[in-house]
Formats: structure tokens, C-alpha cells, sequence
């Protein structure tokens, strides 16, 4: 099992934070229960001196040092799902993923995801935790993400994910007619009684999204977004916050909408558009070795492609009409 070290300084606006929430802000690469597992296992030392207690509260400037022996992946099975991997070296493996993947495991998903289908295609990711993934896409949103093949790769990439130097850009559809561009800048964390939901809230965590109009149509308008920060739900929490919540995004109110007078057709495509109109469509990083600049495109996915083109249609066939 590979050997782990890792350290860093309680930041000052962490102060008065339990430990296993600070060590979850430090070290995001690794799950809450993980980090809480390693404190009660005296694993975890701040200024040199053990520290067993979850909810210990910190103090701001401390050093925090941890080293452990990390389990690999093998509690999960390798799964033979075709990946659509856009580049690959040594170190890294970029993927276009499509929409009805999860990329963990988690509850109701003990399988079938990225993560399994990792496993088959490299087997030595076992030994890199969460097998080399370092930032995630929702089931339905499709596009790109990063994985990182090896230990020195992901904690690199998850470095420069903490410091912004990853820039992640997406196409959505939002409900509503956007006359400009803009950027939300509102703290996101945990919905106060929906717990798998997040939620603008003043005592969140940072959340940053700047947004430009590409198209409009008639009730919606389509995006080119990107993302600052890289909190759970972001763009969709955010677009909803300012009431222009994603084409369907039932969990965020993007329930379609169709405009007055709609073709039965162009009703038929926003019915049957059952995710949120959301797409990773680029992605850019200096890479976690060779520290080269590298950029990918990944294209609109076909039923992204048929949405704009109904939506293009609809507005076409009423576009003299002023019932908007």
C-alpha cells in the first residue's frame, strides 16, 4: 500500500472550525469520513502533537501533518464500460463523459460508474485514492473531466483546483430570456433540511460563476459558463439563485416551460430532454508533470444538439410574433 504524507497551514478563516471539516478543506482529494477515520486513529498531528478528536476545534495558524499507509480500490470491481477517453499519457487521462454515467460510487450506485470503469481500463489506479478522480460531473451533465493516473499527478491537479489554475468552461440552456452576461458570486453549502441538494447560503463556501449569452430563443437562452470555484451543484444552484434555473433541471425548478403557441413537435423534444441542458465543453490545465498547457474540446452530445435545434426551429417559426 502506498505510503501518504501530507500537510499544510489551518488557513485564518478557518478558525474555530471542527478539525475533520478544516482537514475536508485542506485535503478535498480525500472524504470527510476518511479524514475523521484517520484522526481517531492518531494519524492526524497539528504542531507535532497527535490530535484525536473529530470536533476539535482549530485555532488557525497550526501546521497539520498526516502520514498513512492508503488502502487501494480494490473494495470496488473492475468494470468493462467502454470509456470515451479524449487523451491520455503516463500521468493523466482526459474523459468525455456521457449522460446516465456516475462517476463514484455511492448510495444506489455501488457500480457501473467512471470510477469501476477505471479500474478495468488501468488497473494500477487502484492504488491512487478515488482512482485519480480529482473533480467530479453530475449523472446527466456530460463533457469533460480530468483523472489523474498516479499520487504526484492528483495531488498537483487537486492543488491547482484549490488555486484556480484549472479552468473548466460549460454550455447550458437556462429557462428565461438572459439580455447579458454576468457572474454570480454567492457562498453555496448543504440545503438546510435536503441533504443531497445544495443551496446558496452567507455562511457557504466561496462559489464563483461567470456566465455570457451565445443565443437566445424564445423563453430560454443558451451559455457559455465557467466556473471559478467547483462546488457541488454550482452552476445549476447558481442559475437557479438567479431565478434562470437550467432546462431540465426538475431538482433546481428547470421544469420546461414552452412558450405560447408551441408546436406539439418542439413540446415532444422538451418533454423527452429528461437531464439538465448542461455540458463540460472545455477544458484547460498545465499539466501535473511536464507542467505544459494543455486545452480539449469535447462536442455537444446529440440530444444537446437536437434541443438547440428545436429551439432554434421554435424561435424561427415565431419570431415576427411579439407574444414575449
Amino acid at each position: 500500500m502506498p505510503l501518504i504524507t501530507l500537510s499544510a497551514e489551518i488557513q485564518s478563516e478557518q478558525i474555530g472550525q471542527r478539525l475533520d471539516q478544516t482537514l475536508a478543506e485542506l485535503f478535498p482529494e480525500y472524504s470527510r469520513s476518511r479524514l475523521k477515520t484517520w484522526i481517531e486513529a492518531d494519524l492526524v498531528k497539528l504542531n507535532n502533537q497527535i490530535v484525536n478528536i473529530p470536533r476539535e476545534k482549530v485555532l488557525g495558524g497550526e501546521h497539520v501533518a498526516i502520514t498513512v499507509d492508503i488502502e487501494d480500490e480494490t473494495r470496488f470491481e473492475p468494470e468493462n464500460i467502454p470509456l470515451n477517453i479524449v487523451y491520455e499519457d503516463d500521468d493523466i487521462i482526459v474523459i468525455n463523459k456521457p449522460k446516465d454515467l456516475v462517476v463514484h460510487p455511492g448510495a444506489g450506485n455501488s457500480n457501473g460508474t467512471v470510477l469501476n470503469a477505471l479500474l478495468y481500463h488501468y488497473p494500477p489506479i487502484a492504488e491512487v485514492p478515488r482512482a485519480g478522480i480529482v473533480h467530479r460531473l453530475d449523472k446527466d451533465t456530460t463533457g469533460l473531466m480530468v483523472v489523474a493516473k498516479t499520487i504526484p499527478a492528483q495531488t498537483k491537479l487537486v492543488r491547482d483546483l484549490q488555486k484556480r489554475k484549472i479552468t473548466r468552461e460549460y454550455e447550458a440552456v437556462a429557462s428565461g430570456i438572459m439580455t447579458k452576461g454576468g457572474t454570480v458570486d454567492q457562498p453555496m453549502a448543504r440545503h438546510a433540511t435536503k441533504r443531497t441538494l445544495m443551496a446558496v447560503h452567507p455562511m457557504g463556501k466561496p462559489a464563483i460563476t461567470h456566465y455570457r449569452i451565445m443565443e437566445n430563443f424564445r423563453n430560454y437562452t443558451r451559455l457559455r459558463l465557467r466556473l471559478e470555484t467547483g462546488r457541488t451543484h454550482q452552476i445549476r444552484v447558481h442559475m437557479a439563485h438567479i431565478a434562470h434555473p437550467l432546462l431540465g433541471d426538475q431538482t433546481y425548478g428547470g421544469r420546461p416551460r414552452p412558450p405560447k403557441n408551441s408546436s406539439e413537435a418542439f413540446m415532444s423534444v422538451l418533454r423527452d430532454f429528461k437531464r439538465q441542458a448542461l455540458h463540460a465543453v472545455m477544458l484547460r490545465l498545465a499539466h501535473p508533470i511536464t507542467g505544459e498547457i494543455m486545452e480539449w474540446y469535447a462536442p455537444l452530445p446529440d440530444d444537446f444538439v437536437k434541443l438547440l435545434n428545436a429551439l432554434k426551429t421554435d424561435y424561427l417559426e415565431h419570431q415576427n410574433e411579439l407574444d414575449y
